[in-house]
């Protein structure tokens, strides 16, 4: 299977390897599965045909699968085929089928096969093209359904100990754009003064973003997807440094939603070829084909798996009976030190773990949407001949706890569930296969992509590129802690992140992550320490046992890091981090 994998490159991404069927025609044995495709062929469908409306899969395979009516340029009907060997098919091979045709939306026209281009100066110079996958609110757990990021990590590298700035919206993505701190960007929550898109602007942090560098630099950028709460398609305009725009405003709901596409919006609708992260697919997709030759940076940024956790609707029967893992810390009673605002939670109740099951199994389902998002981003690449030069970056902007220490779903809280997620590259020069040990941040993304594509970086960043961690260098006076601001409770019912009942509504805090090490302080006063070491779930505060001068060091070390204001103070803020409570 794995030289059928290698030979997808130059074709359409498909999922469970479908276009591997097609491939090895010969060798069918006729399963229900294999007799859809063989209807498909005797209808005249053919590889390669996509973008005449007869592509084999997109045109044929996946409308009969998915049970919906095609938008395709050709005039092809389709064969009949009998319901009954559909759902057999469904039977043995739920995933088979997911793909979409290669066509930006349905009011796009119809576009010519790829033909790579002479390569740009650019290019010549080695400047590599990035695509950076950014989901909302995934969390660890959610990997392990995702097989194209499964290979990312077989192929690349694993950051295993990446976090980020707020286990919150808007703050994190922010960091994410400009490198800095909340407390340097002044967006601390999604809504109000200092939050969402109007204190993005109004800090005039649009300006000095990874974009901007990357554009000054001669790439093509696109943003798509989600972009920060708060922004409306018809109401603003694209944002400075991206070449190419296509971002909704409310998509959580996957369908009824308005994409701003380069100042024009467009609304979409309830049908299964409208769902977003789909629709955001076939739109980068069709970004990078057009980019051919020409250096470029892609951010597609999903709303998937965000509350109300909305699975494309061929997968919506995806994984039955699976449930929430149940760790150590589900359901765990608070012990006697723990903050007060988490010892007034009592016991998850049948009902509970009932719900929080059927949201892990609904998460679990619309993460396979984003996974094919991957794979056809990937193959788009190929198609150009880009795959050597080009960086795939997957990362989320928070994770999110379920069940974990009596909360109901949701995410703010300073515990790895909600601040520690995945950060896994490909790309030239990646080793393969490998966990980076050191503790990496949020705000280190735009600097990396920035020396990635040999740009100049924002100015007073507080991250440091980790383009040396991903080619094997050890960096002696790397960071030793990562830093977490939060600022709660949060009360704005207008607020998609607004915390359900009972799933946590921290008090403002700040905390420091070390690796094996987590220290909070609560704006009340009351200090949270966790030895990661003896206590992985994070169940004990043990820091009223600590000798007083590891409280000291751990509080000045804290402070250092809050107060830094560019990547060479936060950088001797963080070396202070060498407490033996922290190492």
């Amino acid at each position: 299977m794995r030289c059928f994998r290698n030979r997808l490159g130059v074709g359409i991404a498909i999922v469970l390897g479908v276009a591997a069927l097609v491939a090895m025609q010969p060798a069918w044995g006729q399963n229900p599965c294999e007799k859809i495709v063989a209807a498909c062929q005797s209808a005249g469908f053919v590889r390669g045909g996509a973008a005449t409306g007869n592509g084999i899969v997109p045109d044929c395979v996946a409308p009969i699968v998915q049970g919906i009516i095609p938008r395709r340029a050709g005039g092809r009907s389709l064969p009949q085929v009998d319901s009954q060997l559909v759902a057999a098919c469904k039977a043995s091979n739920p995933n088979f089928g997911q793909t979409r045709a290669l066509r930006a939306s349905a009011d796009a026209a119809p576009e010519p096969a790829p033909v790579p281009a002479p390569p740009t100066m650019a290019n010549r110079a080695g400047h590599p093209n990035i695509v950076f996958i950014l989901t909302d609110d995934l969390a660890w757990n959610l990997v392990q359904f995702m097989p194209h990021v499964l290979k990312m990590q077989k192929e690349g590298a694993t950051f295993a100990n990446y976090f980020v700035t707020d286990s919150l919206c808007c703050p994190s993505r922010t960091s994410i754009f400009t490198g800095r701190y909340p407390h340097d960007t002044g967006v601390f929550r999604n809504t109000g003064d200092d939050g969402g898109y109007l204190a993005f602007v109004n800090h005039g942090n649009q300006r000095t973003t990874f974009a901007t560098a990357l554009a000054a630099a001669g790439y093509r950028t696109a943003m798509m997807g989600k972009y920060l709460n708060g922004y409306f398609p018809a109401k603003h305009r694209p944002e400075p440094g991206w070449t190419t725009w296509a971002v909704a405003g409310h998509g959580y709901a996957e369908f009824k939603y308005a994409l701003n596409q380069d100042s024009r919006v467009v609304h979409y609708g309830e049908k299964p070829e409208d769902y977003l992260t789909d629709v955001i697919a076939g739109q980068g997709a069709r970004f990078i084909r057009q980019s051919a030759g020409t250096p470029f940076l892609l951010e597609i940024a999903t709303f998937a798996p965000h509350a109300p956790y909305t699975p494309a609707p061929r997968d919506a029967n995806a994984f039955p009976g699976l449930r929430a893992p149940h760790t150590p810390a589900f359901d765990a009673q608070p012990d006697v030190n723990a903050a007060k605002w988490l010892t007034v939670h009592t016991p998850l109740t049948p009902a509970d773990i009932a719900a929080i099951d059927r949201d892990f199994r609904r998460r679990a389902q619309s993460v396979l949407a984003v996974d094919a998002l991957i794979g056809q981003l990937q193959a788009a690449v190929a198609a150009i001949g880009a795959q050597d030069n080009t960086y795939f970056v997957f990362s989320s902007d928070n994770g999110y706890h379920m069940g974990e220490h009596r909360l109901m779903p949701g995410k703010m809280t300073a515990y790895d569930t909600d601040i520690h997620v995945p950060l896994i590259v490909t790309g030239p020069g990646v080793l393969a296969g490998v966990a980076i040990d050191e503790i990496v941040e949020n705000v280190d993304l735009c600097p990396t992509f920035t020396e990635l594509g040999s740009a100049a970086a924002p100015p007073n960043v507080d991250g440091r590129s980790v383009v040396p961690l991903l080619h094997g260098q050890k960096v002696a006076d790397w960071r030793t802690v990562a830093l977490v601001e939060h600022r709660g409770p949060h009360k704005d019912p207008t607020d998609p992140d607004a915390p359900a009942m009972r799933s946590g509504n921290p008090i403002t805090y700040q905390a420091v992550r070390a690796k094996h090490a987590v220290y909070v302080e609560y704006e009340d006063g009351e200090k949270e320490f966790h030895d990661l070491a003896a206590d992985p779930d994070e169940l004990r505060n043990t820091y009223t046992s600590l000798p007083d001068d590891e409280k000291a060091t751990l509080h000045a070390t804290l402070e250092a890091v809050k107060n830094c204001h560019d990547a060479k103070s936060c950088a001797a803020a963080n070396a202070l981090g060498r407490a033996k409570a922290l190492r």
